[in-house]
């Protein structure tokens, strides 16, 4: 469950005047289906979404007749019309003239697999990906989102956070152990971040789940910020962190150096990632 879920839709925002309540849950109630809760009843919409149940049994009806989500007995389901949202953003960020030339230049380089990915809350969220694995594990696609701590992706984007903004994510983190190699310690957690900052990059092995071993490199905007990051993954029974770093690391820089140029040209993409 992603921390916005825990919370419940925006509880902690400041809201503007014109801030739409009804239009606020209805997203909570998109968002709240996954791989692990494609089916759900009206309750347990409610409970993810963090809603009451007449709130969500009404969301759940207009998305329905809008064509959303669909019914079948007491459970609803995601239908088709939804991937017009992730469509809509794809086209209009331009991912495939901007991000999906490097990742796949990686790709074609290196094998495996080359994600792009920003922070959203205490989450990564991929804004980007280009895979040649078929390997079983956690599948990574353009939308999917995973904890910042247990990802070398997240771990470059948390190195870019300014002190009182790492300090508030310790403050609200919980780490749970998503393999028996998933670093849970704080203070350990913190020594990764700021080895991160110092080397401008970030390996992890076996840390989201078993099997992957990668590296990632920040992505810079104006004021040379981090405003997103870039990996090269592999299987860990094939590679180690080390080889990542020695093989990788000099392509991995040059790659994200050529999209953080790239964001100068396409200021939507620029404004998404914060990089303006």
């Amino acid at each position: 469950m992603t921390a916005a879920l825990e919370r419940g839709p925006l509880e902690e925002e400041e809201r503007p005047a014109e801030f739409v309540e009804a239009l606020a849950k209805g997203l909570a109630v998109l968002e709240c289906f996954d791989a692990d809760h494609a089916e759900m009843t009206l309750s347990d919409v409610a409970r993810r979404a963090g809603l009451s149940p007449s709130a969500a049994r009404r969301s759940l009806l207009t998305l329905k007749t809008l064509g959303y989500v669909g019914q079948a007995d007491k459970r609803f389901h995601l239908r088709p019309k939804v991937m017009n949202l992730g469509s809509a953003f794809i086209f209009s960020a331009r991912v495939e003239e901007t991000l999906q030339p490097e990742l796949r230049r990686l790709v074609e380089r290196f094998g495996d697999a080359s994600s792009v990915a920003t922070l959203d809350g205490d989450d990564v969220i991929y804004i980007g990906h280009y895979s040649e694995q078929r390997a079983r594990r956690r599948t990574a696609f353009v939308g999917v989102r995973y904890p910042a701590f247990a990802t070398s992706l997240g771990r470059v984007l948390l190195a870019g956070l300014d002190r009182d903004a790492l300090d508030a994510y310790f403050d609200r983190l919980s780490p749970v152990a998503l393999t028996a190699n998933t670093v849970t310690d704080k203070a350990t957690l913190r020594s990764l971040i700021d080895d991160a900052r110092r080397d401008n990059y970030a390996a992890t092995v076996d840390q989201l789940d078993y099997g992957i071993t990668a590296l990632a490199v920040p992505i810079r905007g104006k004021g040379d910020r981090i405003v997103a990051s870039l990996n090269t993954s592999g299987y860990s029974g094939a590679v180690t962190a080390e080889d990542l770093v020695r093989d990788r690391l000099p392509e991995l820089q040059a790659s994200a150096a050529r999209i953080s140029h790239l964001l100068l040209r396409y200021s939507v993409l620029a404004h998404i990632v914060g990089a303006q």
